[in-house]
């Protein structure tokens, strides 16, 4: 394996300082597994395996296969900014929407309602208000 992670570094143009830096361990720990003296251990593989994530682990621990992954990591495709602002149509007013021949239209009361029993009138094609909900500015309604 030794031979293999010194080819890796030849590959990769670093240093054998650079490596160890980047895979956070003491310097000496890599001159002792590129030396033979000592096999790597698994944290120190973890962090090849972490930082070179194109590296094939099977190439450098086994032998097998070849040095870098067939596979490409996948490139971020750019973003449809149109998915990340979507644009709304305005909410239509009520006098926009409503058949005019079923319901019609009128300004709102400007006195306040007491109960329901005052306002079942027959509206339309014989319909009769059931309930009104009123929604007040602080986020509260009240059910008449």
């Amino acid at each position: 394996m030794n031979n293999r992670l010194k080819q890796f570094l030849a590959a990769e143009n670093i240093t054998q300082a650079q490596f160890a830096d980047t895979l956070n361990v003491v310097r000496a720990s890599v001159s002792h597994v590129l030396s033979g003296r000592n096999n790597p251990g698994f944290d120190f593989i973890k962090a090849i395996m972490a930082k070179y994530p194109r590296l094939n682990i099977e190439w450098l621990i086994f032998g097998k296969g070849k040095m870098y992954k067939d596979t490409e990591i996948p490139k971020e495709e750019p973003k449809d900014e149109s998915l990340l602002f979507p644009t709304f149509e305005p909410i239509p007013r009520i006098d926009e929407i409503v058949d005019k021949d079923i319901i019609p239209y009128s300004e709102p009361a400007t006195t306040e309602i007491d109960n329901l029993d005052n306002i079942t009138q027959t509206i339309g094609k014989q319909r009769k208000v059931s309930k009104i909900i009123v929604l007040f500015d602080d986020g509260t309604f009240q059910e008449m």
